[in-house]
């Protein structure tokens, strides 16, 4: 019964976060990370008990038809959902809790050369989205989600967003600060019309598990671009002082040739004496002061 149980369920799990899933059929034919899990479970099996080599025989046979790469030795507690898969590598010592959700490119990998414990154990609830690469003996807490395309090297606490290169908790709030509640009636009740027991707590316990995994792994902070944004922000600023400046400064230089302008203009002009050039090449003064020194040339006679 356990084994039927197991198989319902990783079909139902399909269905709860995959919208592009319409049947059965479809379903148990065309899902490669629903194969490759089913292989993997083959394949652990025979590796607690000291098989080595058929393991990893049905680990390779695994990885060429589906393109995912489950170490036999690592260990997958149900309610795992894997997305189109390819590029999946999940390593020996590697722990992934319950309903948790990969999607293709992830890696769940080691670093060093030390035996034991030395791949990432992921908790309940976890969302890893495209690409993105766990490395490392940690532990990544219930209902984390990382960011496509990060980095992780150290621990992630519970209900924490990671993002980057390296990856860097971006949101650490322990508990949602959204409303949850009516989706969550919303997907009980449709488990109801489908004929779900959520009257029963057991039943309503296993559904509230599963259906308590946020799959919007796109709506992630980005912390440089909010970096880029700021430094724009500061740099626009800084423009607008500066214009504000130099339009302060053509108004004062304006001002001021203006008021020079006037200043100039209200002298009066100095009259110059009229002079003319005599046959002999001597000047002679013209107006009042050519009359007066013919006054004086006449007394003199």
């Amino acid at each position: 019964m356990r084994f039927f149980s197991r198989i319902r369920k990783d079909i139902r799990v399909i269905f709860e976060r995959d919208p592009a899933a319409r049947n059965v059929l479809e379903v148990l034919f065309c899902y490669s990370g629903l194969h490759a899990i089913w292989l993997h479970r083959l394949s652990h099996a025979l590796y607690l008990r000291g098989w080595v080599l058929v393991p990893r025989l049905i680990s390779n046979l695994g990885r060429f038809l589906t393109g995912i790469e489950i170490h036999p030795g690592a260990t997958i507690g149900d309610g795992l959902f894997i997305d189109h898969g390819t590029g999946i590598v999940i390593g020996e010592t590697a722990e992934i809790g319950k309903n948790v959700t990969l999607y293709q490119g992830v890696t769940l990998g080691g670093t060093g050369k030390e035996k034991g414990k030395r791949h990432p154990t992921i908790g309940n609830n976890v969302v890893v989205a495209t690409g993105a690469k766990v490395l490392g003996s940690f532990k990544v807490g219930d209902h984390a989600k990382i960011g496509a395309g990060s980095v992780v090297l150290c621990e992630v606490p519970p209900y924490a967003t990671v993002v980057g290169i390296p990856g860097r908790i971006v949101v650490l709030h322990g508990q949602r600060v959204h409303n949850e509640e009516d989706i969550r009636n919303a997907r009980l009740q449709a488990f109801a019309e489908q004929g779900f027991d959520v009257e029963n707590p057991m039943i309503l316990k296993e559904l509230s598990e599963e259906i308590d995994v946020d799959l919007d792994h796109n709506l992630l902070p980005d912390p440089e671009s909010e970096i880029i944004q700021t430094l724009s922000r500061q740099i626009y600023g800084l423009e607008q002082k500066l214009y504000e400046m130099e339009k302060k400064l053509a108004a004062q230089e304006k001002a001021s040739g203006a008021a020079h302008a006037t200043k100039k203009s209200t002298k009066k002009p100095r009259k110059p004496d009229r002079q003319r050039r005599t046959g002999n090449g001597k000047q002679v003064r013209s107006g009042k002061r050519k009359t007066e020194d013919e006054g004086e040339h006449a007394e003199s006679i």
